[in-house]
């Protein structure tokens, strides 16, 4: 739901200026460092990037997921680690707190979030739970008036420079599953906790990822993100807002795709002629803007509907599947419109293919949402 059209139309286009200006110059340099450049961080900072779905009573911008999705759409058109820093600060790694936090909570983390003084990141993946994620193995035992945390959390986004880690662990020894996991604010300073070397990826260079490791953490009662058991149920919530999300970002990163693709094929001359006249290649074009344009409908009809209250867990996951899919496809695509060309690091379109990779895989894979939305539609129709 749009609250004031200009409004968000005005966001809009100072994100896609900044994007033009200051973030897409800029990508090459991320994916060589691996490391966002302290004046853009401090850019984003001042620009409200890191509070945009925060509550406005907490110092954010609080969007509705409507809006999101467009200011996700334009984040996309540059290199997904730019966004990665501050998304969490919006989705995964403040949302439990949104969601389920209480007032204390909110008001002593929210507002740090908001501004970006601190980062956030979100524990749940373990070495042995991934897609199965009410496996997890990491414990936290009360012990008076604090928890006493032990497990290993991996490929954690910005744990590297993360300053609280909103983690995932075990209450309920004798509850295996979901209804036996909590979940837990930590800050960085607690003693007990070691991070790992920074992963080596495929692509995203400059989204820092790295194991977490707790030994007795003792963390404060008081930073239980609502009542033990209830930690699976608001990591739920939090993938399934996070998961329109990433759709909305894979939107972007086509749009930006199928624009690079058609000015190089409108420069590139082959047999007399640029190749964008030939059919071949009108047609791979064509497929792109039209898988493009499915998703972002999707997404923003998915998006229009959480904002009117509905339960929109199939169609996240739809959206999250289709989107995805869609971009990686795209990409694809791109190189191949590209030629050789686009197998060299000299063009954008080599980067964008590894990076949009990842997108398959992280917030729940292609085939955990397609087993989501199949539950779904048994358990409506029985």
């Amino acid at each position: 739901m749009i609250r004031d059209q200009e409004t968000i139309n005005q966001l809009v286009d100072l994100i896609e200026r900044f994007v033009r200006e200051r973030l897409i110059p800029a990508e090459n340099q991320l994916a060589e460092e691996g490391k966002l450049p302290n004046d853009l961080l401090q850019e984003m900072k001042e620009l409200g990037l890191f509070g945009l779905t925060i509550p406005e009573e907490y110092g954010g911008l609080g969007l509705t997921m409507e809006e999101e999705i467009l200011v996700a759409m334009a984040l996309g058109k540059t290199s997904p680690a730019f966004r990665s820093i501050m998304g969490t600060n919006n989705g995964i790694g403040s949302a439990a707190i949104v969601f389920d936090g209480t007032e204390e909570q909110k008001q002593k983390y929210l507002p740090k979030y908001a501004s970006g003084e601190f980062i956030s990141c979100f524990c749940l993946t373990e070495p042995d739970a991934g897609s199965d994620a009410a496996a997890l193995k990491t414990t936290a035992v009360r012990d008076g008036d604090h928890y006493v945390i032990n497990g290993t959390k991996r490929y954690i986004t910005n744990a590297y420079v993360a300053d609280t880690f909103n983690v995932m662990a075990r209450t309920d020894p004798d509850n295996k599953g979901a209804r036996g996991i909590s979940s837990f604010i930590v800050e960085k300073d607690t003693p007990g906790i070691t991070l790992g070397t920074i992963d080596k990826k495929m692509g995203q260079s400059g989204s820092m990822t790295c194991d977490v490791i707790f030994e007795d953490c003792r963390v404060p009662a008081e930073n239980i993100i609502g009542k033990e058991g209830d930690g699976f149920i608001t990591a739920m919530k939090v993938l399934d807002r996070g998961r329109l999300h990433i759709a909305g970002v894979s939107c972007g990163v086509a749009e930006r795709l199928i624009r690079d693709s058609l000015d190089y094929a409108i420069q590139r001359k082959q047999f007399g002629k640029p190749i964008a006249e030939q059919q071949l290649i009108q047609a791979m074009l064509a497929d792109s803007k039209t898988e493009s344009y499915a998703a972002q409908c999707m997404v923003m009809e998915t998006a229009r509907k959480r904002d009117n209250g509905e339960n929109v867990s199939t169609e996240s996951s739809a959206s999250k599947l289709f989107a995805t899919e869609m971009v990686g496809r795209v990409a694809d695509r791109a190189v191949q419109i590209h030629g050789g060309a686009g197998y060299m690091s000299e063009y954008a379109v080599e980067r964008f293919y590894r990076d949009v990779r990842l997108f398959r895989l992280y917030e729940g894979t292609s085939q955990i949402q397609q087993i989501i939305i199949a539950r779904n539609m048994i358990k409506e129709a029985s």
